[in-house]
């Protein structure tokens, strides 16, 4: 909105005209977000503390996590309002896709509000009961893939990397395949969200590979060049992942180890969410496999737990699920855990930006 006000002057002042360039406008969500995100920090965690809005650890998790236990929470509180803001202010609004992300945000953050409120306010409270968690988050990418599906331009057909010529049309199999690419990577990044900045960190390194992919599947010239999908109007979203990134990045500097906030399922349910929405819009949904890995690989080492567990009558295949706990119990600092595996969602992001070029 705020870019409209000021391009509106751009036949006065001509150099105003770099305000039409999506790439200046992502720098500047980018840079609002974490300026905002600067501001509001300390008097968020400050409220908080008042408000005795403190993180509860659960008995059967690591014991040096005790210390954790009071640790404001429900800090997503902070980022998603500064994600919206900057977004707003910097992009095109009357773009569909943008406000198809900005309604999955919303509405995942309200499910995760109330999940962490439950929590925080209930002693020994788990949150929202499973099957209403789960089921309000297939009813919000319900809604958005039919809205999909049916909007004039946008193709169902699915684009397979390293193969250019293998594009399957799934017709409407392809809105299943967007409700189960938004509500998994819901779920995946929440469950990442165990360690100071673990989750925060492959966020801001998946929005940033997508930043690009949004780029070059809105630019009709480029999308050629590389032979992947165009969709008209995805270079839009590269605005919100800039204001993804800058409020990610503001985030660390409290969620860093010792960590002074937590993000909560307020945040990491919406944000999860707006990356698997953002993935099925461009196109890319199946490099999402490859630039969530890390979330990947924290959600099967979840699924294989359980499903070993029952199957051997209590065994188990890591100390404790999700993995990152395994590397905890085995003596591992938890700055070292989280380091080490945003070396690696680095790796994989670049990984997925060489798929451009391999087809």
């Amino acid at each position: 909105m705020l870019y409209k006000l000021i391009y509106a002057f751009h036949t006065d002042l001509s150099w105003l005209n770099v305000f039409r360039y999506i790439t200046f406008r992502t720098i500047l969500a980018t840079l609002s977000s974490l300026l905002l995100l600067f501001v509001l920090g300390t008097w968020v965690i400050r409220r908080l503390r008042v408000m005795q809005v403190g993180q509860h650890i659960r008995d059967d998790g690591p014991p040096n996590h005790k210390g954790k236990a009071g640790t404001p929470t429900m800090g997503g509180c902070l980022v998603l309002p500064v994600v919206m803001v900057s977004t707003l202010l910097w992009t095109e609004i009357n773009n569909l896709y943008m406000w198809l992300v900005m309604l999955v945000v919303l509405c995942y953050g309200l499910i995760g509000f109330v999940d962490d409120y439950l929590k925080v306010s209930r002693k020994n409270s788990r949150g929202l009961r499973v099957k209403w968690k789960f089921g309000l988050q297939v009813l919000v990418a319900v809604v958005v893939a039919v809205i999909l599906q049916g909007y004039p331009g946008f193709d169902s057909r699915l684009n397979v990397p390293f193969f250019k010529t293998m594009t399957p049309d799934l017709s409407w199999g392809y809105a299943l395949l967007a409700v189960f690419v938004i509500v998994g990577a819901s779920n995946a990044v929440n469950l990442t969200d165990g360690l100071d900045g673990l989750a925060m960190g492959p966020i801001v390194i998946a929005f940033t590979c997508y930043l690009v992919f949004c780029y070059l599947a809105g630019h009709v010239k480029l999308a050629a060049y590389l032979q992947i999908p165009y969709v008209s109007g995805a270079g839009e979203l590269a605005v919100i992942c800039g204001s993804v990134v800058g409020a990610g990045l503001g985030f660390l500097w409290y969620n860093s180890y010792p960590a002074e906030l937590f993000m909560g399922d307020v945040g990491s349910l919406p944000l999860g969410a707006a990356l698997g929405t953002i993935a099925v819009m461009t196109k890319q949904e199946i490099v999402l496999v490859l630039v969530g890995g890390i979330f990947v690989v924290e959600t099967l080492s979840v699924i294989l737990q359980v499903a070993y567990f029952r199957a051997t009558g209590g065994r188990r295949i890591f100390r404790m699920a999700p993995i990152h706990h395994h590397f905890e119990l085995k003596g591992w600092p938890e700055s070292k855990v989280t380091v080490r595996f945003w070396i690696i969602a680095i790796v994989l992001a670049l990984l997925s930006l060489s798929t451009l070029k391999l087809r």
